[in-house]
């Protein structure tokens, strides 16, 4: 598909991050290794990726426009694409699909490489790479290692396995600055971030017995601080991990009548059929998962302590 195709689309979900973002980016550089084709990204790669090889060529959703030969979705699906690329991606010749979610279907794609288990999409862009014969170098490599690091939390998620080791081994062999990507993926805030994340931890309220924490991040709060949509990326992380806390839920405004839930689970409550019940076109892992309801904040922040902690009361 790649070798006859002239014009290549290579898209995340809504909300790119740094494993989507950095296998975007590396198969765009894959593909200019195999082809003569015109490979266009689409997203917002954010403050905290604007440093990755290409990330300042990135194609903001409302401007993809034409009519694309192959487009390809990586970490993520179809239901998750904003309008204006999920128009892009039905006018396609032929589309496909890289991910490793496991709440992700192989309907609708002319190829749909799906592997459950692996740690990151980043690892299995990797193993294309090594199938098609394309060299590793520097850029690549940090592009991949970004993902990586992403999606275990610095190795420290369940996970990391001794293959994840062995993938981010050979990435660091390349003469990648690994403490530096880890600084900026992980750990680096803006001023406006610093204060967004004390803001929703001081306002965050708990629910059954303490198993249940919920934060908000409203429209009229970001604007007060001069947040972005990067600012909010690992605040409900910090959430889940504070003694007795089940699942984490973050609720993020984006207009009157549409709200973006982040969920985290310490593993008794799988928060991908969570997401998913709320909304079919939810999902993600079981541990971490997203959803956008068609509702106001104000219903949401009510609803979903009560179906979070009936969640964790079953074990579900």
């Amino acid at each position: 598909m790649i070798s006859d195709a002239r014009r290549v689309l290579l898209t995340g979900p809504e909300d790119p991050d740094g494993d989507s973002i950095g296998a975007c980016l590396a198969l765009q550089r894959v593909i200019g290794h195999l082809s003569g084709a015109v490979v266009h990204v689409a997203g917002d790669p954010g403050f905290r990726y604007r440093w990755m090889a290409r990330a300042a060529e990135m194609i903001p959703d409302e401007d993809v426009t034409g009519r694309y030969d192959l487009a390809v979705v990586l970490d993520g699906d179809q239901r998750r694409l904003t309008p204006p690329v999920q128009r892009a991606f039905q006018d396609a010749t032929r589309t496909a699909i890289i991910d490793h979610h496991g709440t992700t279907s192989a309907d609708g794609y002319d190829v749909a490489w799906i592997e459950r288990h692996a740690a990151s999409t980043c690892g299995m862009v990797l193993e294309a790479m090594d199938a098609w014969g394309v060299p590793l170098d520097p850029d690549i490599a940090g592009l991949l290692y970004a993902g990586i690091i992403f999606d275990t939390g610095g190795f420290r998620y369940s996970n990391t396995t001794a293959d994840t080791h062995r993938k981010a081994a050979r990435l660091l062999d390349a003469g990648i600055d690994h403490a530096s990507i880890a600084v900026r993926v992980l750990m680096e805030r803006r001023r406006s971030g610093m204060l967004l994340q004390a803001r929703v931890l001081d306002t965050a309220t708990f629910h059954g017995d303490g198993a249940v924490v919920q934060g908000v991040v409203s429209l009229a709060t970001r604007e007060e601080l001069g947040a972005s949509r990067g600012d909010v990326e690992g605040i409900v992380d910090t959430m889940v991990y504070v003694e007795g806390v089940e699942v984490a839920v973050l609720l993020v405004e984006r207009g009157p009548d549409r709200v973006k839930l982040s969920l985290r689970s310490r593993g008794k409550v799988n928060v991908a059929d969570v997401a998913r019940a709320l909304n079919p076109a939810g999902g993600g892992h079981a541990k971490a998962a997203g959803v956008v309801l068609e509702q106001s904040l104000d219903t949401a922040r009510r609803r979903l302590p009560d179906v979070l902690a009936a969640a964790v009361r079953s074990g579900s």
